[in-house]
């Protein structure tokens, strides 16, 4: 007698990362990976639209600001909770950034302060393994019961 296969999961993983390469086309390709993957967790409009500025952004700092070598990769993980989802950009370089403040006139460096207006809740991080670091962001993807 033959051993059934295992039955297929019912629900979509609530945690995907895609590993994508330090190049400008990463950029766009992480937010379409992103829509898809949010239409899918079937997440509200406005949360979906927020994340992927905000993922837009991690990964175009990741592209633009981590001095490493040739090849090395800018992961990108969302992980969807029953009431939040966190979004976290992975690249090589040790170097953490830091919130400034763009002038008016200035073309680019609004990033970070974009991730700390709109998002209920981002930090900064050294990985664990002690090569690069960790941005992330949180948003609340239901709202609270707690008026």
């Amino acid at each position: 007698m033959q051993t059934p296969w295992p039955p297929l999961p019912t629900t979509t993983p609530k945690d995907i990362e895609w590993r994508l390469p330090r190049h400008a086309r990463s950029v766009g390709r992480a937010r379409t990976l992103f829509r898809e993957q949010a239409a899918s967790w079937e997440l509200p409009q406005d949360v979906t639209d927020t994340a992927e500025l905000l993922l837009s952004e991690l990964m175009t700092n990741a592209y633009r600001h981590a001095r490493v070598p040739a090849g090395r990769e800018i992961w990108a993980r969302c992980a969807l909770t029953d009431d939040r989802l966190r979004i976290t950009v992975t690249d090589a370089s040790d170097t953490l950034p830091t919130l400034a403040t763009a002038c008016l006139d200035d073309e680019s460096g609004r990033g970070l302060a974009l991730v700390a207006a709109l998002a209920d809740n981002w930090d900064t991080q050294r990985r664990e393994c002690g090569i690069g670091k960790e941005v992330w962001f949180e948003l609340v993807t239901k709202p609270s019961s707690h008026s």
